[in-house]
């Protein structure tokens, strides 16, 4: 692969991880679990999401998602942000991405607020980019509670405690 060649196939791999993510981000929202499945690897991966848990394996980490966010109480907006993609070669690369989160329960009437950072590792598997590896730390958060119209704050600051 001449030089020119190179190029154009990282301009169109980081493009690819790109819209890999989105589609994640999407998929969350969307409570697509069909496409969040597939935005892994499959076989052994590594996802630490701290609290939520540590899974390595796709599937493990679909069934908890499905039992948290798979309600139509539990509304989610996650808006991924500030990409800086390394591509390492054709088969390989790595991102850190900042992460706007946002949910009502309208059920308990709580809303949280989260930022934080995304670290993550990519890897090709059947001609198609695929997370291998995503580790999340909160940076931020804000956690309230809407009674009858008045908001009580529960915690404000870093990582939500317990």
């Amino acid at each position: 692969m001449n030089a020119i060649e190179q190029r154009l196939q990282r301009l169109e791999d980081i493009e690819a991880i790109r819209q890999l993510k989105a589609r994640y981000f999407h998929a969350c929202d969307a409570k697509d679990v069909a496409v969040i499945r597939d935005c892994f690897g499959s076989g052994e991966i590594h996802i630490d999401y701290g609290a939520i848990g540590q899974f390595h394996a796709r599937e493990d980490f679909v069934a908890v998602y499905v039992e948290m966010a798979c309600h139509p109480h539990v509304i989610d907006m996650h808006h991924g942000q500030n990409a800086q993609i390394h591509w390492e070669s054709a088969e390989r690369a790595s991102a850190v991405w900042d992460l706007y989160f946002f949910q009502v329960n309208t059920q308990t009437g709580m809303l949280t607020q989260l930022a934080g950072i995304y670290q993550d590792r990519y890897g090709k598997q059947d001609g198609r980019w695929v997370i291998v590896e995503t580790i999340f730390a909160v940076t931020s958060s804000l956690i309230s509670q809407n009674d009858a119209g008045i908001l009580k704050v529960l915690h404000a600051g870093a990582a939500p405690v317990g």
